[in-house]
Parts: C-alpha cells; structure tokens; sequence
C-alpha cells in the first residue's frame, strides 16, 4: 500500500532567484562598440587591399596585351620575307600562270594567322589572294604597294578602311635575282584584338606615334586622338564622370575612394612609338567591401537576436514559475493518483521494452547475415537471361508486343537488383559520402566480412597481418572497402581449381600505408595491360574487366596508387599505397 507524501506548497523562500540581465545588456554594448569598430577597420583594411590588388590586375593585363600585339606584329613582319622567295610564287609571277597561286596562299594564310595575304604584278593589279573579292583589283597607287617597289626591304603600313578601323599590312618586293616581278602583301587582323578585349571591364586604346586611336574597345574612338575620343562623351554619360576622376597609377591611396574613380594605366609597345592605354573601374572595389561589411553587420544582427531569444526565454520562465505556483494545490490533490498511473505506464513501458529488445536481437542476427543477400542477385539474374532469350525468339517470330512484356520483367528484376544492394549497403556498410579520416585496418575488416562466405565456400586459408597501432587516411571509406574487396575476389577467382588457396593481406604503416594483397594463384601474364578498362583473363560470363581499372581509379582518386607484380614463391601481389595521415614526427625527420 502506497503511503501518502509529505508535500507541501512553495513558499516565497523556495522560489528560485533570477538574477537581472546586466551582463546581456553590458554584452550588447560591447558587441556594438565592437561592429562599429570592425566596420571602420574593414572599410580601411579591404579598401587598400582591394585596390591594391585591381592596380595589380590591371598591371598584368596590361602587360599581356602589349606582348600579344608586339608578337602578332612580330610574327606577321617575317612572313613577306618568307613568302617573297617561295620559288611557287616567284614561277607564277614569270609565267604570268596563277590558275594556283590564291590556292597557295589560302593554304598559308590559316597556319601563319594573318588576316589575308595578296600577290600584286609590277602594274599594280591583284593577282593572286585569299580574299576572291580581291583578284582583279588595282592597287598601283596604294602607298603600301608604292613604298614596297621603292625598297628592298619589307614596309609597314597602316592606313584606315571605309568601316572605320584600321588596316595594318606588311609588304615586300618579290624579286628574282635583280628582276622584280611584283610585291606581297601580309594584312595583319588587327579587329581580332578588339573582339578579345570585349569581355573585360576596362576600356583599351591602342596609339600609334601621332597620339591617333587604331584600335579601341569603343569603336567612337577609332581615328580620332585620344584627347578629341574622350571630349566625344557626353556630360551625363557614367564613363565622362568617371574619367573627370581618372587618376595615373598610384590610384587613391588611402584616401576616401570614390564611386566610379578609374585607373588609368599607359603601356609602351616597342614598335613604331605605339602606345597600348587602359582605363579601369574601381566600382567593383566598393562593392567588395560592401559585401563583407554586409557580412558582418550580419553577424551582429544574428548576435543581437540570439541575445534577445535569451532575454525572451527569462522572461518565459518567470511566467512559467508563477504558473506553477497557482497550480501547486491542485498539483497536490491528483499527486497519489498519478503515482498509482505511473507504476502502471511503467510496467507498460516495461513490456514494451522487452518486445523492442527482442525486435533489436532480430535485426542483429538480420545484420550478421546481410552479407548474405548479394546471392540473391544470382536469382534475377538467371531470370533476365531466360527473358533475354525468350525476347530473342519473339523478335525472330515478329511478336514485338510480347516482347516488351519480356523486356518490363527485366526492367523489374533490374529494380528488384537494386533494392537488394541498396538493402546489402544499408545492412552490412556504415559511412556516408565524400572524404573522411579513418582507420585503414577497419575498412579492410569490414571489407572481409563481406568476402567471408566467398572465402569459406572456396576454401580459402586467408592470413592478415595487421600492425597494433591505428593507420589514418583521408578517403572515401565506402570506396575503399570497394577496392579491397575487388582485389579479394580477383584473389578468389585466380586460386579456384587450384590445391593450395592462400591469401595474404598485409598492411605497413610507414611514410604511406601500404596494403598488399598477394594470392597463390597462377600470376599475371601481362602486367602493362592489367589496369586497362574490358582487359580480363577470365573466360566469358566470368567478368568484363572493369574491376581492376576502377579500383585503380578510385586510388588514383585517393592520391594513391595501384601497383602489380607476380611474386617470386607464385601468384600475383597487389599493392595499394595511400599517404597517411597519423606520421609520427620521429618518421617524418
């Protein structure tokens, strides 16, 4: 018989004391001053860090520009030279035949990257080109084709077309002997820069020697000087008030820096008293650092609420403490019977606790033999191939309908293969995705217990020699335990029919961790060909010779690697080197 407890109500003393919420509040005032500050030193440090690494970007696409230019105008500047002493051509121009001269430099022209090339006779007249439009025309008084006859050596010109750009050429006499025949002209693509610098942010100018714009992301500029291009933009435009705040390399400084402020950046290139100019935008600056202020204006923001959901949460249980006092009388009328209810939801709760812990031992015993259920696929799969072949037999009989039916069953058995490895992975595995630290010696352990029946129908004497101490590596467990048991049951296949079965597993720990899985098989015929994907010496149905080129993979993947050999007392051996993770600092001195 239960006795009735001695239960009184709370008095005033009982009550539990909350203290009042001045550390919060002095915590908040810290956390502000601490934002303030942070911002303030984030807009100065990121500010100088931000710009100092748009000057450097800048500076090196400034560099890269100037060199592809300089080498275009190098490359096609030898390419007269060469051409002007082609015994083809310089045999065209003395027998006046060129039914296979513009073949000839339609050929050239796509290995040397110019735009065009043309061939001129001593009159001026276009008889030979890559460009049809071309043949026929007459350039005799084209300044390229005048200085080219005055000269021995190889001219440049440049001179504007009627869509505006500049067309850039090199031209050499072709002679032979004494005797000049006629004069060759190189066209350099000089557009192709431009379609290349419409990507970036920054506006590119290319000068020649009288400050005159050849080549320019905005094609307003071509032809004009850079001063007459720049007066062009209108007053509200954003590049006209970013230029009024252009300023040379040096950039802002540390002083305050401004929206849509540019840094100019001018180039010389070694030919001609060219000049390659660029203007890039600091916007993306401000942005930048914007974003990580954003970033911690945030974080205060979330400091703030958590320090209020705290604060809400006292004021919550005082609220609760009072009601718990109202109701303490009448707590302590229902006291006896809910004891009485107690003892027996206990004894339920008991019950139920032996049938779940006989429910538990079931699904143990389900999971030592989980292993088990990859013989389960060998029932699918006979099926599939009775469909297979029943199918082969309807198509023969012109029966497509039925079929289908034929090829649904397979699709089922398919799925049905599916779930059972996904219950085989689910039971008998543990892990999950992507690289993890652990134990080598337990993924081999887990691996052989997934091999152990295999190994016990076979007979198979298996020897492990493990080392005592943990070996960590960085990996996919799931995958690894797929490449040792791979290279177990590549093992099991090369010992069947054979008297002696044995299978070695050997794991050092030194610098790498080095597995070695050696076999009394027959060994390896051809080594250099083993990790070949559809390479495979077992007779058909037996495999497709995908199992050593995954695992291979998968180490490789590990940053490891697979190696095999044929061992000297007989068999094959296969080692997998993977770097550890747990050296000791003694080792690695």
């Amino acid at each position: 018989m239960l006795g009735r407890p001695d239960i009184s109500p709370p008095t005033t003393e009982d009550r539990p004391r909350l203290r009042l919420p001045w550390l919060v509040r002095v915590l908040l005032l810290l956390l502000l001053a601490g934002l303030v500050a942070a911002i303030a030193a984030a807009n100065i440090v990121l500010t100088d860090r931000f710009v100092e690494s748009t000057r450097e970007r800048a500076e090196l696409r400034q560099s890269l520009y100037s060199g592809a230019i300089l080498s275009e105008l190098q490359r096609n500047s030898v390419v007269p030279l060469l051409l002007s002493r082609d015994p083809t051509l310089i045999a065209a121009l003395k027998a006046r035949d060129f039914s296979a001269s513009s073949q000839r430099l339609i050929s050239l022209v796509d290995e040397i990257g110019a735009a065009s090339i043309t061939l001129l006779d001593m009159d001026g007249r276009t008889v030979a080109a890559t460009t049809r439009e071309d043949l026929g025309a007459s350039y005799v008084d084209a300044p390229f084709f005048l200085d080219a006859i005055a000269g021995n050596d190889t001219v440049f010109t440049l001179s504007p077309t009627e869509a505006g750009t500049f067309r850039a050429s090199f031209s050499r006499q072709v002679r032979d002997g004494t005797e000049a025949l006629g004069v060759l002209q190189v066209e350099v693509d000089m557009v192709q820069f431009e379609r290349r610098w419409r990507g970036t942010t920054a506006a590119v100018v290319v000068t020649d020697a009288q400050g005159r714009v050849i080549v320019s992301t905005e094609p307003r500029w071509r032809g004009r000087s850079l001063d007459d291009a720049l007066a062009t933009l209108s007053v509200p435009s954003a590049l006209d008030r970013a230029l009024s705040r252009t300023t040379p390399f040096g950039g802002p400084g540390g002083e305050t820096l401004e929206d849509g402020a540019l840094l100019q950046l001018e180039t010389r290139i070694p030919f001609r008293g060219w000049r390659l100019i660029s203007f890039t935008s600091y916007e993306s600056v401000r942005d930048r650092v914007n974003g990580i202020i954003l970033l911690i204006v945030t974080g205060f923001a979330l400091t703030l609420a958590l320090g209020f959901y705290l604060l809400n949460r006292r004021t919550a249980l005082r609220s609760l403490l009072f009601q718990q006092e109202s109701e303490a009388l009448r707590r302590l009328n229902d006291r006896l019977s809910r004891e009485v209810a107690e003892r027996e939801r206990v004894q339920e709760e008991l019950k139920e606790t032996e049938q779940s812990l006989a429910q538990s031992s079931k699904l143990a015993v389900l999971g030592e033999m989980s292993a088990a259920v990859s013989h389960e696929l060998n029932q699918p799969l006979a099926a599939m191939k009775t469909y297979l072949a029943g199918a082969k037999l309807l198509m023969q009989r012109r029966r497509p309908d039925e079929a289908l039916s034929s090829f649904q069953r397979i699709d089922d058995l398919i799925d049905r293969m599916g779930a059972i490895t996904r219950q085989l992975k689910s039971y008998a595995r543990k892990g999950g995705e992507g690289f993890e630290r652990f134990d080598l010696r337990a993924a081999i352990g887990s691996a052989l217990t997934l091999m152990e029946p295999q190994l016990r129908q076979q007979e198979v004497r298996l020897t492990q020699v493990l080392p005592p101490e943990p070996v960590i590596v960085e990996a996919d467990r799931l995958r690894m335990e797929q490449v040792v048991i791979n290279l177990v049951r590549n093992a099991i296949d090369a010992m069947r029919g054979r008297d002696r079965r044995e299978l070695e597993i050997l794991l050092f720990a030194a610098e790498d961790a080095t597995l070695s899985v050696r076999d009394s098989g027959h060994g390896i015929v051809e080594p250099d060909q083993l990790f070949e994907p559809f390479y495979t010496t077992k007779t058909a149905g037996e495999g497709v010779g995908l199992g050593l080129a995954i695992s291979s993979n998968i180490v490789k993947e590990f940053g490891g690697r697979l190696t095999a050999r044929n061992a000297r007392s007989g068999g094959a051996v296969f080692e997998v080197r993977l770097p550890r993770l747990d050296i000791p600092s003694e080792a690695a001195e």
